[in-house]
C-alpha cells in the first residue's frame, strides 16, 4: 500500500475515534444531559433555560474544548522535547517549566498563609497571572543558559536541577503553611479539568494553536535534527536558536496548560512513543499533527473515566491518564523491543 494512501487511512481512524470521544465525554457529567440539548445549544436551534445553557457552556463544553487543547498541547511539547534532547524519557516538564508555574501558584496559595492572613480569599486570576510568571521566570533561567552551552545534556541537567530546586522550595513551603492552603494546593497538582471556565477555554485555545502551528513550519528542521547535530551544522542549521524557538514554544504551551489546569503529567511522555508506534514514521511532519489529535484523545479518555470510575465526584485527572497510559506504553516497549526517535 502507497505510504500517503496509509497515513491518510490512519489519520481518519484516529480522527474518528477522537470524535466519538469527544460526543461520549461531552455527555458524560454527574447529570445526565441528552446530545440533543447539547447540539441544540450549539446551533442555537433549542429553546433551553438560561440555567441549563450555562450548564452546558460552562461545564461540558468548556472541559471538552479545555480536554482537547490541552492534551493536544502537552502531547506535541512531549515529542519536542525527545526530539531535540534525543531521549526517549523527554516530556514538557523535564525544563522545569512546570515546576515554575507550580512555585508560582505556592506562593501564592500557601503564601496566603503565611504572608497573609489565613483567611485571604485567592482568586482564580491570580492564579494564572503566578503561573504564568512562575513560567517565565524558569524560561528566562533555561534561555540564558542554552545560549552560553553548546551541550544539550548540559541542559537537560540544568533543567532536572531546577525543577528539584523548585520543587524543595515548595516543599518548605508547605511545611510552614496551614493545612488549609496545604490541601488547596495539593489538589491543585492533581490537575482538574472542571476548573476551566467557557471563557478560560477561549483564551486556551488560541494560544495552543498559534504555537503549535508555528512549531510545525520547522519540522523540516527537526527531522534535519534527528540525523544528529554535526549534520545539522553542516547543513546550515543554528543549532542554538533551533532550541530557542523550541523552548520557547514548549514552555508556552506547558506553561498555558499548566496554568489552566494544574500539572498534568505522563501525556507529554507517552503520546509521542503511540503516534511512532501507530504511523511508524519519525517524520515530524507525520508526527506532530498526529500526536495533537492522539493527546486529544488521551486526556479526553482521561477525562471520561475520571467522571465515570466514583459516582460521587470527579477522580484526579492526573492520576487516571497515568494508569491508563502507563500499560500501554508498558505494551509498545516490549512489543516493539525499541522506540523510533
Amino acid at each position: 500500500m502507497n505510504r500517503s494512501l496509509s497515513y491518510i487511512i490512519r489519520y481518519a481512524l484516529i480522527i474518528v475515534a477522537l470524535i466519538a470521544l469527544a460526543i461520549l465525554d461531552v455527555c458524560t457529567g454527574s447529570n445526565k444531559i441528552p446530545l440533543s440539548d447539547i447540539f441544540g445549544y450549539i446551533f442555537g436551534g433549542s429553546d433551553l433555560s438560561v440555567d441549563y445553557q450555562f450548564t452546558i457552556r460552562e461545564f461540558r463544553l468548556a472541559r471538552l474544548i479545555t480536554a482537547m487543547v490541552a492534551g493536544a498541547a502537552l502531547s506535541v511539547s512531549g515529542l519536542l522535547m525527545q526530539t531535540v534532547f534525543r531521549n526517549p524519557l523527554a516530556g514538557p516538564y523535564v525544563l522545569g517549566i512546570s515546576n515554575g508555574a507550580s512555585l508560582g501558584v505556592a506562593v501564592i496559595v500557601l503564601g496566603s498563609g503565611l504572608f497573609l492572613p489565613s483567611s485571604a480569599d485567592v482568586s482564580n486570576l491570580a492564579i494564572l497571572i503566578a503561573a504564568g510568571v512562575g513560567s517565565a521566570a524558569v524560561l528566562m533561567l533555561i534561555l540564558a543558559v542554552s545560549m552560553r552551552v553548546k551541550d544539550i545534556l548540559s541542559i537537560l541537567i540544568v533543567g532536572i536541577l531546577v525543577s528539584g530546586v523548585v520543587a524543595s522550595v515548595v516543599n518548605v513551603m508547605q511545611f510552614f503553611s496551614n493545612e488549609v492552603n496545604v490541601k488547596s494546593y495539593v489538589v491543585w497538582t492533581m490537575g482538574s479539568l472542571d476548573s476551566v471556565s467557557f471563557n478560560d477555554s477561549i483564551v486556551l485555545v488560541p494560544v495552543c494553536i498559534v504555537v503549535c502551528a508555528v512549531l510545525y513550519l520547522f519540522s523540516k528542521k527537526l527531522n534535519i535534527l534527528l540525523l544528529g547535530e554535526q549534520f545539522a551544522v553542516s547543513m546550515g542549521m543554528n543549532i542554538k536558536w533551533l532550541r530557542v524557538v523550541v523552548f520557547v514554544g514548549v514552555s508556552a504551551l506547558t506553561g498555558a496548560v499548566t496554568a489552566f489546569c494544574g500539572p498534568l503529567g505522563f501525556i507529554g511522555l507517552a503520546v509521542p512513543h503511540i503516534s511512532r508506534w501507530i504511523f511508524n514514521t519519525s517524520n515530524h511532519f507525520v508526527l506532530i499533527p498526529a500526536s495533537m489529535i492522539l493527546g486529544a484523545a488521551f486526556l479526553l479518555c482521561g477525562d471520561i473515566l475520571s467522571h465515570c470510575l466514583y459516582s460521587q465526584g470527579v477522580l484526579p485527572i492526573n492520576a487516571v491518564i497515568s494508569i491508563l497510559g502507563a500499560p500501554f506504553i508498558i505494551w509498545i516497549v516490549f512489543k516493539n523491543q525499541r522506540t523510533v526517535i
